[in-house]
């Protein structure tokens, strides 16, 4: 039999390869080809729009086992269940000291330059219709503790089934620290899920192939629906969301990293090619299991990785907090509601709670919004429709920054468990080496059967 290898996470986009043959390179090119599609034939990017929507189920398809292996594998290979506890605990404390900064980052981008002075929309004349006036009825149906009760899944298989991260996330814990408490009963299970890991990331590996056509679909159909005259329509609060997410990026998670004497840009670029795939499908979620790897690869635990990132999903969305605060406040501006610093701080209190859980629901930075205004009642609900058209041009730039958040997190989790080995993370990020660390680890990476 031949001896087991370690699986490098993304192999076939090593740096040692040519340019021209890398993953980032064909997906940049079908998003570009996809914008001049939509443009130029808008009625054939319409059409491409299965194309896209098609990639990004393959990865959803994936990603509750993805989660689910990786969690139970982790909790089921530490020493201790007290440790999983910290892990967990810990990725809490660092998620809501992320989302409130996030918030206030874009209140005050909002409030100094005020992209919405000026409009002067009424109200009354704004009529909620098709997906906008159901975002706003789900948002009014949802409560401030939705996330506490939506927590315990009515069926484990229907967790899988729905795709609901926060529930799987739930039901694995339980899993792993059940696996754990019955010791050497579940020694051998353990290893079989970390045998089924092996299988799952190569069908993941096969999925990935079809990346830049699902980018190219998903970006035609994009430009193909809402046209490039959109971009320009609200082009300043565009503008705005994108710098300010920028800022949070370079200037508060760069803090963040250099305190961990790590350099942004070079992780940054580490993660170039899950940044890129986000960027073609507007959806972090197609990054996940991509993610996971590189972040074990740079030899963080995998109990770590697979506590803090699947969660940070649900509740560590730095992209979408700072959306939801400039967004609010552009709507209050547009319709001239005058909000006072102690206004604008409730709404801030009720977003920590509204932009819980949400992550990977369609137009759930809509639900969320929508939440808000109509929990705090001094913003009326139908100004959505002000930012409806622009929403999707958005998201991309929510997806990229909840990805870049949610590895930072993974890192400093790391760095507070005392597994952060900075010589050996930077290295990996100098050098572009993908290898685990090579010294014993309680939770050893996935394995694969090498060549004979």
């Amino acid at each position: 039999m031949a001896a087991p290898a370690t699986l490098a996470p993304h192999a076939a986009d090593s740096p040692q390869r040519p340019w021209y043959r890398q993953l980032y390179f064909w997906v940049l090119t079908a998003i570009v080809t996809g914008v001049l599609t939509g443009w130029l034939w808008p009625s054939v990017g319409t059409a491409m729009e299965p194309v896209g929507t098609t990639f990004v189920a393959a990865i959803k398809m994936l990603i509750t086992p993805i989660v689910f292996l990786t969690i139970v594998a982790g909790i089921g290979s530490v020493d201790s269940l007290g440790r999983v506890g910290r892990v967990g605990l810990k990725s809490l404390l660092y998620f809501q000291a992320g989302t409130l900064i996030a918030l206030l980052v874009g209140l005050a981008a909002v409030n100094v330059f005020q992209p919405g002075a000026g409009v002067h929309a009424h109200p009354g004349d704004l009529h909620l219709a098709g997906d906008a006036g159901q975002y706003v009825k789900d948002g009014e149906n949802q409560t401030w503790w939705h996330f506490l009760t939506d927590l315990v899944p009515t069926s484990a298989v229907g967790a899988f089934a729905d795709g609901d991260i926060l529930q799987v996330i739930f039901f694995s814990v339980l899993f792993g620290v059940a696996l754990k408490a019955v010791g050497p009963v579940g020694e051998p299970l353990v290893d079989g899920i970390q045998r089924l890991s092996t299988v799952v990331f190569k069908i993941l590996h096969y999925v990935m192939l079809a990346a830049p056509v699902g980018a190219f679909g998903a970006m035609a159909y994009t430009i193909g629906e809402y046209g490039i005259s959109t971009l320009t329509s609200l082009g300043h609060l565009i503008g705005l969301f994108y710098g300010t997410s920028a800022f949070f990026v370079i200037v508060v998670l760069g803090t963040v990293t250099a305190a961990l004497r790590i350099n942004i840009f070079r992780l940054l670029r580490h993660l170039r090619e899950e940044f890129v795939l986000v960027l073609g499908t507007s959806s972090s979620e197609s990054a996940l299991p991509r993610l996971m790897m590189k972040l074990e690869g740079l030899g963080i635990r995998r109990d770590i990785v697979g506590l803090t990132v699947p969660t940070g999903y649900s509740f560590n969305l730095d992209g979408s907090s700072i959306y939801l605060s400039l967004a609010a406040v552009y709507i209050a501006q547009a319709t001239d509601t005058p909000l006072s610093i102690g206004q604008q701080l409730g709404l801030l209190a009720v977003m920590i709670l509204t932009s819980k859980g949400s992550g990977g629901i369609t137009g759930a930075g809509f639900i969320a919004l929508a939440a808000t205004l109509s929990t705090v009642g001094t913003v009326p609900a139908a100004g959505i429709m002000l930012i409806f058209g622009i929403d999707k041009f958005m998201s991309e730039c929510r997806a990229l920054t909840n990805l870049a958040g949610n590895s930072v997190a993974t890192l400093v989790v790391a760095r507070w468990e005392n597994a952060l080995d900075t010589a050996h993370v930077n290295k990996v990020l100098h050098t572009g080496t993908h290898e685990p660390q090579a010294k014993p680890a309680d939770a050893p990476p996935l394995q694969v059967p090498s060549k004979t």
